[in-house]
């Protein structure tokens, strides 16, 4: 079963969990904001894609930060403190499916990846 990790008030994350819905995958929803996430679960992500894809530079989350804690922000180990402690820079949604993950939505890359 797929595991999709996220914020329930995320519009991207909506637009995911609608697809899913809509082709009936099912998933079980990890929420960033109620259950945090590990520094060993950012690592295994961090074996198929880069810590650079997994931080949201776009974001307020981000933005709001000052420039001496983005400026410490120089490698994986320094980035999954970060993230750690503000899920909502993590991009999103991951869906893990078996041993691969995606990340974001895009419904062609969806349909290739989970049918």
């Amino acid at each position: 079963m797929l595991q999709v990790y996220g914020i329930k008030n995320c519009n991207t994350v909506k637009k995911a969990l609608n697809w899913l819905e809509e082709n009936q995958i099912a998933y079980i929803f990890h929420d960033f904001k109620k259950e945090g996430i590990s520094e060993k679960q950012l690592q295994d992500w961090e074996k198929q894609i880069s810590w650079e894809k997994l931080l949201n530079k776009k974001g307020t989350t981000w933005k709001k930060l000052d420039a001496e804690e983005q400026a410490t922000v120089m490698d994986a180990t320094s980035a999954n403190q970060v993230l750690i402690q503000h899920t909502s820079m993590i991009k999103r949604p991951v869906i893990e499916g078996g041993k691969q993950i995606i990340v974001g939505f895009d419904e062609n890359e969806y349909a290739s990846f989970l049918k």
